[in-house]
Formats: structure tokens, sequence, C-alpha cells
């Protein structure tokens, strides 16, 4: 059967009206998993292999846990049916590298950042010995397959970041010794509460940048040291409300979002962008209507409860003789006939006992004025925004931002995945918000060009050499 892969009428017509490239900055790949068994059991112990099948049928074996034991095992439901099937050519082109190349032009992407779908995985796995050893494997299989098309198609790192060390030597590996470009990274890591070890339902959420036990800075330095940009791509199933024992939609719902605000918020008030601002960070396939959602808030958390503005509510500047005065007046009731015990509702939310050592929050981020928020949101923090999402125009709107600014929403098409049911269409709907004039076209060469562009090069001013993008200025 001879297949042609000729551009729509639709991407043609986009691809004739701008001049400027067309990156995808989170597309993914399907990985090949019997090459990827084989390399694990070429570089570890064979019990090894075993735990990485039962990661592979895990579908089946959280439908074996009975639907009364769900909820007391912590069992969510999870993804399933999540891959095109009927739409074989699409299914074959993200498991194939050389079709995928070939397809591209179809598609109207000149270049495609390519993220794991079952690598997903290793940044979750509890399980130290499998999580080290499945990020290996799936690294060699990335740099293997894609060797011959990285001109186009650059595969993505699975780094897992449960310890800093674990990090740093499979950063170390990834990029030193297969010269793979970027990383993804999960910036939530589920651990176990001290004492409940193996309970799933005694989890935590760590978002690494804060109150973490581990100190991460060596993972940053490293990521500066080798000139990768930490990307973050991460799921908030089985969190809180995310928890269904029996529907997946239920849990899917926002979880990419949750996932990538509690990794932003973390990374953000522990002061990881003032301590790097070399850095460049990305939060992907959530969108960006969350991040405009948090730049706001902590602007306003930072105007009422910065160490200075703190002081406003310190109990001690109670002027006690005028409240009394005005509860002698305009008190009644109840209220009135117990006004000798006003000292007994006073206390609470309004302790005079707190540490003064502890009450500047803000202390920790480092940041010491609005400018510095302001710079880290539009110069640091970069969002992946899925193409069909109407909410990206927020992220241009600088009307509606704090302070006129303009966040990095990065074009992702996110290939390969059920919701993505046709790749022909991802760039048209994706132009939608042209056609729809909540972007113009300036607007849209930084969505899917200028954006990724500049946080790529960032920390790797060469990150497009030998690439389709090597001349193309931003």
């Amino acid at each position: 059967m001879s297949i042609s892969f000729v551009a729509t009428d639709e991407v043609a017509a986009i691809r004739s009206r701008i001049d400027h490239p067309i990156i995808d900055g989170d597309g993914h790949l399907i990985e090949y998993l019997p090459v990827v068994k084989d390399i694990i059991r070429d570089i570890a112990d064979p019990a090894v292999a075993e735990r990485f099948q039962r990661v592979i049928d895990g579908s089946k074996y959280s439908r074996m846990v009975p639907p009364d034991k769900r909820r007391e095992s912590n069992t969510a439901r999870m993804a399933f049916w999540g891959l095109p099937t009927k739409n074989t050519i699409d299914r074959a082109t993200a498991m194939l590298p050389a079709l995928m190349y070939k397809r591209l032009d179809e598609l109207g992407i000149d270049y495609a950042l390519l993220y794991p779908t079952y690598g997903l995985t290793v940044t979750g796995v509890p399980d130290d010995e499998l999580r080290q050893a499945m990020a290996r494997a799936f690294n060699i299989y990335y740099a293997e397959a894609y060797r011959d098309f990285r001109d186009r198609l650059e595969p993505v790192a699975a780094i897992p970041t449960f310890t800093p060390e674990e990090a740093v030597a499979e950063l170390d590996h990834a990029v030193g010794t297969l010269g793979l470009k970027t990383v993804m990274m999960a910036g939530v890591i589920p651990r176990f509460i001290p004492g409940l070890e193996g309970n799933r339902a005694a989890r935590w959420i760590d978002s690494i940048g804060h109150d973490s036990p581990y100190d991460y800075d060596p993972l940053w330095a490293k990521c500066v040291e080798m000139g990768v940009t930490p990307t973050f791509h991460a799921g908030g199933q089985g969190w809180g409300t995310r928890a269904s024992t029996k529907n997946y939609v239920f849990n899917h719902l926002g979880n990419f979002a949750a996932a990538g605000e509690a990794s932003c918020r973390g990374i953000f008030m522990g002061g990881v962008p003032m301590r790097f601002p070399e850095l460049r960070f990305a939060f992907l396939e959530g969108g960006v209507a969350w991040g405009c959602q948090l730049y706001a808030d902590i602007l306003g958390h930072f105007e009422k409860r910065n160490k200075n503005a703190i002081r406003n509510y310190d109990p001690a500047l109670l002027d006690r003789p005028l409240l009394d005065q005005l509860f002698a007046e305009f008190a009644r009731g109840r209220v009135a006939d117990s006004r000798e015990r006003i000292g007994e509702g006073l206390h609470m939310l309004s302790d005079p006992d707190e540490d003064p050592a502890v009450i500047d929050e803000f202390e920790e981020s480092q940041i010491s004025n609005v400018d510095d928020v302001v710079r880290i949101f539009a110069k640091q923090f970069n969002f992946g925004c899925e193409a069909d999402d109407p909410m990206n125009a927020l992220a241009f709107d600088r009307e509606l931002n704090p302070h006129g600014t303009r966040l990095n929403a990065i074009f992702a098409s996110d290939i390969g995945h059920w919701d993505v049911p046709d790749m022909r269409e991802v760039l048209p709907e994706a132009w939608e918000l042209v056609e729809d004039g909540h972007l113009d076209e300036a607007d849209f060469r930084e969505f899917t060009f200028a954006n990724a562009a500049r946080m790529l090069t960032a920390s790797n001013p060469s990150f497009f050499k030998d690439t389709v993008l090597e001349t193309t200025r931003v």
C-alpha cells in the first residue's frame, strides 16, 4: 500500500502565511518495549527486568484489586486506552522515528521535542533500583533509536529525581555520555510518611524546591554546568480529590496543571530561580492558565505578607484601649454582656507567641521586590500548552496579567496520545487563536517558535547546531 504524506490544505495555508519555523515543544514518542526490555536485561539484574514487566502490566494488576478494596489500597483508576489504534498511521508514527521524520512537513512542524510515553513512569516509580535501571534503559533507547533523525527530532531524556544524587548521575550519563540535549524531570515526588513505608495511602508530595528532605541545589548546578533546561512533566492523578477508584477522566481533569503548579510553586518559594538566574524552567502539558493565576496570586501575597507588610497584623500593634472603647460603644446582646472576656477571643489567627524569626515566609524565595517576581515569570518560567487549549491566549494578555507581563507559552502537540485524534489537526487547532482574534501573528510566532527557541538556547547557545534551525534567528 502506497501512502502519500502531503500537508492538508489547512496546514499548507497556515505555512504560507507565516515566515518562521514551528517548534513542537512537547510531542511524544512511543517506545518499542521489546528493545527497552532487552536493554534492561543487558544492564540490570534479571529480577529488575521482572519488576519492569510488572510496570508494563500495571493496568492488569490494578484491575485485579477488587472494587471494594481499591479505596483502602489507594488504587485510583488510572489511564486506559490512551494511544491511537483506529488511526494506525499515527500510532506507527509515534513508534517509528523514520516515519515521524517523514511526516513532519505534512504536520507543519519543523522541529520537535519528543517526550517519553512509557518512560513517563520513570519519574514516579518508588523502587530505587528499578527506577534507575528504567531511566538508564529508556535513555539508551532514545539515543539509539533517534540517532539518525536529530536534525529535526530531539528525544527527551528521563531523569529520576527521588534524590538529587540519582538525578545528577543520570544527567551525567544521558547528556554527558549519550549526548541527549533535553531532559524531563518530576518536580513532585511521592514520599512515604516515615514509619509507614509501603503504605500507598500514607504518602506526601515533595515539590523538591521547598521543604524537601533533600538539597537539590547540586541538581540545578549540574543543569547549569551541562547546559540543559529542567523541564517538568509529571501528573497529579491519585492526589487528593483525583483519586477516584472508578473514573480515569475524573482523575485526569486538571492533573497536569496541578502537578505543574506544585512544581513551579515549590521552585519559586524555594528560591531556585534567584540562586540560578541563568536557568530556565518549563512546566508541561498543563497549559498556562494556572501560571497566570499563580503569578497574580504570588504578587498579591507578596504585597500583603512580605516581611514589612506582615507587621500590619502583628498582635502587639493592636490598640487595646481603642478596641475596648469600640466594643463599649457598638457591642450588642450577648457580646456586650461578655465584654470582660474579650481577651479570650483575640488569640486565634492572631497569636502573639509566633516566633519572629519565621514570620518572613518569602525569605527562602530570596525575592526582595515585585520586580523579582515579574522577572522570574516573564523570563525564567515557561509553560507547555496543548494546541487545542483556548486559555493559551491568557499568556499574551498584557492588560490582564499584572504589570503588563507576557508569560512564555510554548506550543505543544502531545502527538502520540489519546487527546490528539489526528496529528494533522494540531497546527490548525493552534492557529484558531489567530483566526478568532485572540492572538495576532506576532504572538503566534512567539507561541510556536520564539519562546521555545529562547528557552532552549538560554542554557545551551549551540542547542540548534547541526539541526534544520541552526541558522534561524529568534
